[in-house]
């Protein structure tokens, strides 16, 4: 594994994103809107993805919900992992107990990607990039 991020989805992202850059200090990087992609029809202006980074080692993921949230799952972890051996083994373990949110898969955006909730109710987002 070589990283471990938090996933902050949360209604507004965009604001949110300005507070916690006032708030955090950094940069906002990578931001992605829903615009012209197929899959999020419908939430066009809505952030996919944007990232805060605060240093070199501390960034935080950030998007728009798409659907209602609970308090308590707001917040997804994202694994971004080494190897395919790796994901497939921990999706395999999460899934054994766990409930999948979104199949493991290839992605747009060049990656080995799925998400699990686990029997415990945290989610986590695995990745691979395919860019190693």
């Amino acid at each position: 594994m070589k990283r471990m991020l938090p996933h902050i989805y949360l209604e507004n992202c965009k604001n949110a994103l300005d507070y916690y850059q006032r708030v955090f200090g950094g940069e906002i990087k990578n931001t992605q809107l829903a615009d012209g992609i197929e899959m999020f029809k419908g939430h066009e202006g809505k952030y996919i993805h944007a990232e805060l980074h605060i240093n070199s080692t501390c960034i935080i993921y950030f998007a728009d919900v798409f659907q209602p949230v609970t308090n308590g799952t707001s917040i997804w972890l994202m694994l971004d992992l080494e190897t395919e051996d790796e994901i497939n083994r921990i999706y395999q373990e999460l899934t054994r107990t766990g409930q999948v949110k979104m199949e493991l898969q290839d992605t747009f955006w060049n990656s080995r990607y799925g998400v699990v909730t686990d029997k415990y109710g945290v989610t986590w987002e695995l990745n691979l990039s395919k860019d190693q």
